[in-house]
C-alpha cells in the first residue's frame, strides 16, 4: 500500500505492469547491497559534473528512502536527462536534479516510446545464464518452445497463469518459486515444501492447478532464497513475471492463445 506523505514509490512509481500480477517483492539483503555499491554510470553525451550533480541531489532527497542512480545519460530533448535508478525504473531529470519527470518520452513522428524502448533494453536477461536447475522444469509434449516464470505459490494470478499452461503443448516450463511474504506469509514455507517433494514438477502443478496440497515433508536444502535474490537483482517486483529466450520480459498474467502467440514469438 501507498503512503499518503512523498515517497519515492508515489513520485518513481514501479514498472507498471502490462498485465495482472501479484506485487511487490521485498528487498532481499544480499542484492539490495550489491546495488548500493555500484557507481553511476555517466553516459556518452553527458559531462561527469553533471551526472554527479544529478546524482547527488537525488540521492540526498530521497536519502531516507535509499534511492541509488546507476546510470545517467543524454535524451533527444535539450537540458533533459535519463536517470535509471538501481531498480531499473527510467525517469528524466534536468541538469541540476531539482525535478523530475515521471512518465513516457515519446517520438511524436512515429509516436514511439523511447522510455518503453529503454526499458525493454534494461529488462532483457541473458536467458543462457538463468540457474534452471534452481527452478520446477515441467515438459509438455515435444517441449520445442521455452518459456520461464517467477511465481509465487499463493499468488492468484500465477495460478490463473498455471490454469493456461495447462492447456498448451509443445512447452518446456521452468518455474522459479519467488514467493512474496509480505503479500502472503506462508508463501516461503509452501514453497519450501513444494520443492522437498520426491517429485516438485507433480506437487507444482497439483497445488497450482488444483488446489491439492503436498503431503508434509521434511524441510531439505533448497534454493527458494537464491531465487528471491535473483527476482531482485533482475528487477523483478511482481509475480508473475516470464522471461524468454530472446532476453525479453513480460510481467503478469496472459490468457490462451495470448500466451501461447506471447511465448512462440520470443524464442530465439
Amino acid at each position: 500500500m501507498l503512503k499518503t506523505t512523498p515517497s519515492l514509490r508515489v513520485l518513481i512509481p514501479a514498472l507498471v505492469l502490462a498485465m495482472a500480477a501479484c506485487g511487490d517483492v521485498p528487498a532481499a539483503p544480499k542484492a539490495a547491497s550489491a546495488a548500493k555499491s555500484a557507481p553511476a554510470a555517466a553516459g556518452e553525451g553527458v559531462a561527469a559534473a553533471t551526472a554527479q550533480t544529478i546524482v547527488r541531489t537525488l540521492e540526498k532527497n530521497y536519502a531516507e528512502q535509499g534511492l541509488k542512480i546507476k546510470s545517467v545519460h543524454a535524451t533527444p530533448m535539450k537540458d533533459v536527462y535519463e536517470v535509471v535508478t538501481d531498480s531499473r525504473q527510467v525517469v528524466y531529470t534536468d541538469a541540476a536534479g531539482e525535478y523530475m519527470i515521471v512518465g513516457d518520452l515519446i517520438r511524436t513522428k512515429d509516436g514511439t516510446s523511447l522510455t518503453e524502448e529503454r526499458r525493454a533494453e534494461l529488462s532483457a536477461i541473458d536467458f543462457s545464464k538463468l540457474p534452471l536447475n534452481k527452478a520446477v522444469k515441467e515438459v509438455r509434449g515435444n517441449g520445442k518452445d521455452k518459456v520461464v516464470v517467477f511465481s509465487d505459490p499463493d499468488c492468484p494470478f500465477c495460478k490463473r497463469l498455471e490454469g493456461e499452461f495447462a492447456k498448451m503443448t509443445d512447452v518446456t516450463i521452468y518455474s522459479f518459486l519467488m514467493p512474496i511474504p509480505t503479500l502472503h506469509p506462508r508463501a516461503y514455507q509452501k514453497s519450501v515444501q513444494i520443492w522437498c517433494q520426491p517429485d516438485r514438477t507433480q506437487a507444482w502443478t497439483d497445488w497450482m492447478r488444483k488446489g491439492k496440497n503436498p503431503p508434509k515433508v521434511a524441510d531439505c536444502k533448497n534454493p527458494i532464497e537464491d531465487v528471491m535474490n535473483l527476482g531482485l537483482e533482475y528487477g523483478f517486483n511482481g509475480t508473475p513475471t516470464m522471461v524468454f529466450p530472446n532476453g525479453k520480459v513480460q510481467s503478469g498474467y496472459a490468457p490462451m492463445p495470448q500466451l501461447a502467440q506471447l511465448i512462440q514469438a520470443n524464442q530465439k
